[in-house]
């Protein structure tokens, strides 16, 4: 048999190693997204709620919002929208997991056993895996972050029906178009440098959690590779990158929701650390962990559902375990 036809012999994840693994990650993230995005709906709108710069603008409503916690917004969102507007937002969010996921993933591999090498006995040194997680979560949120950006400005659509304010956009592709017939290509990447630092510290409790614990667990226990293992990696996971990631999370929202110029410039903060700054003074250092409860509430099943997915899928398809 010629070397040609032994390549085609072989199955597809052994044919294209990277593309499967793409594919993989992608479908599991894809499931995990549509079952925890109410929770993200519900944490989006509890960030931007008593914003200061808004106020500080002229652009606050004539009676402010009331304060609510997470139970009370998810609660209102169902009562004065409808049920169905907890999934809002929700098709933008599927297709950045799909991107961000996909990336982040192959590109942790890639340089776990490629480019950073594991130790001899084949674990992974903690600090190779902080620059792994990190600089795998910043190259996958760069290239997803237009569809996280449709995501949030989608996601707020409701709140702005409820406040008299025309709606922005009649759907995903028109949001798209949009944006980049307003702000340009520059428009698309806007809150991108809060968004990359969010996804770096995000993945360094995620990728970095889930990838050290568990080769921890089975090295150092009677713990084998199974759904067990899987599963307490993947809810230490979830807990380290909210803490890591929230307050990342509501400087990016922030941001990315905020009012823009005909150049694209936004109208509220200058920068992530102009919004970081302004946020604190405003409302307090705590206000930079608006939305925790419902952030880690959601990492956490969304973790949880993602690694046991993904594991798997990877099981079944006759790719080795991550």
């Amino acid at each position: 048999m010629s070397p040609a036809e032994e390549e085609k012999s072989l199955p597809l994840p052994e044919r294209w190693p990277r593309a499967s693994k793409f594919a993989l990650s992608a479908c599991a993230a894809a499931v995990a997204e549509l079952v925890t995005f109410p929770l993200d709906l519900t944490k989006t709108r509890l960030q931007v709620q008593g914003e200061a710069a808004v106020h500080h603008n002229g652009a606050a409503t004539s009676q402010a919002a009331p304060y609510r916690g997470m139970l009370r917004t998810a609660a209102g969102i169902v009562q004065e929208e409808g049920l169905q507007k907890l999934w809002q937002g929700a098709t933008p969010a599927v297709y950045r997991h799909i991107v961000y996921s996909g990336v982040r993933m192959v590109a942790y591999e890639h340089l776990r056993d490629s480019v950073l090498g594991r130790a001899e006995d084949e674990s992974f040194p903690f600090w190779k895996a902080v620059v792994g997680g990190m600089s795998a979560g910043a190259i996958g949120q760069f290239f997803a972050s237009p569809t996280d950006l449709v995501k949030v400005q989608m996601q707020m659509e409701g709140k702005r029906k409820l406040e008299g304010k025309p709606l922005r956009f009649r759907g995903v592709h028109h949001a798209f178009m949009k944006i980049l017939s307003e702000g340009g290509i520059r428009g698309l990447w806007a809150g991108w440098v809060p968004n990359v630092q969010r996804a770096a510290l995000v993945n360094m409790g995620d990728l970095t959690t889930y990838d050290t614990v568990k080769h921890f667990l089975l090295l150092n226990t009677s713990l084998v590779d199974n759904s067990v293992t899987h599963s307490a990696a993947s809810c230490c996971s979830g807990l380290v990158a909210a803490v890591l990631g929230t307050p990342a999370d509501v400087v990016k929202t922030r941001i990315m929701n905020q009012p823009r110029d005909k150049q694209g410039r936004g109208l509220l903060y200058k920068s992530s650390m102009d919004c970081l700054i302004q946020t604190v003074k405003g409302e307090g250092f705590m206000s930079l962990y608006k939305g925790f409860i419902p952030t880690w509430m959601r990492m956490a099943p969304w973790s949880l559902v993602f690694w046991l997915t993904y594991e798997q899928i990877r099981r079944i398809c006759g790719v080795s375990s991550f």
